[in-house]
C-alpha cells in the first residue's frame, strides 16, 4: 500500500480544481495547470479534499498511484505560492541580465547566450543569482538545468553555474616537480 498515495490533497480557499474523468485542472492565484493522468488511477473529487485512488490492483496501478497523487500536490502548491529554482554563477566576468522573457548570458564564451524563457516562467537576477519562478514545477526545474548545463561547475577552480545549494567536489590541480 501507498502511505503518499493514501493522503488526501487539502484544497486551499482560492483553488479551484476540475475533474474529468482522467484529467484534472487547477486554477488558482498563481495560474492554470491541467494536467490528464493515466487510466490505472481513479481521481475523486470531495469537498474540500482530492482522493487518489488505483483503478485495480496490479502492479502498474499501484506503482502510480503515489505519483499521481504527488503530481497532483504539485499542481495544487503551484497554483497557490509557486516553485523556485536557484542557480549560482562563479567566474570572472560572468554576468545575467533579463530583459522581458529573454535571459542574456555571459559564460566566459566568445559570444553572449541569449535564452528564451517559456511561458509561465519568470527570471531574476540578483547580484551572482538567477531565480526561476513558476507554477509548473517540471518547467521551473527544467528551465534551470537546461541554463545550468550551458556552463556547468568544473571542478578545480568552481567556474561555472550550480544550483544554490549543491556542493562542488573540488579537485586538487597539478602539483608539479618539489625539489
Amino acid at each position: 500500500m501507498s502511505r503518499i498515495g493514501k493522503k488526501p490533497i487539502g484544497i486551499p480557499d482560492k483553488v479551484e480544481v476540475k475533474v474529468n474523468g482522467n484529467v484534472v485542472e487547477v486554477k488558482g492565484p498563481k495560474g492554470l495547470l491541467t494536467y490528464t493522468f493515466r487510466k490505472e488511477v481513479k481521481i475523486e473529487k470531495a469537498d474540500k479534499a482530492i482522493n487518489v485512488t488505483p483503478a485495480d490492483q496490479t502492479t502498474g496501478a499501484r506503482a502510480l498511484w503515489g505519483l499521481s497523487r504527488t503530481l497532483l500536490g504539485n499542481m495544487v502548491t503551484g497554483v497557490t505560492t509557486g516553485f523556485v529554482k536557484t542557480l549560482e554563477f562563479n567566474g570572472v566576468g560572468y554576468k545575467a541580465a533579463v530583459s522581458g522573457t529573454t535571459l542574456t548570458l555571459n559564460l566566459g564564451y566568445s559570444h553572449p547566450i541569449d535564452y528564451k524563457l517559456p511561458k509561465g516562467i519568470e527570471a531574476k537576477v540578483i547580484k551572482n543569482t538567477i531565480e526561476f519562478h513558476g507554477s509548473d514545477k517540471e518547467l521551473v526545474g527544467f528551465v534551470a538545468a537546461q541554463v545550468r548545463s550551458f556552463r556547468e561547475p568544473e571542478p578545480y577552480k568552481g567556474k561555472g553555474l550550480k544550483y544554490i545549494d549543491e556542493k562542488i567536489i573540488r579537485k586538487a590541480g597539478k602539483t608539479g616537480a618539489k625539489k
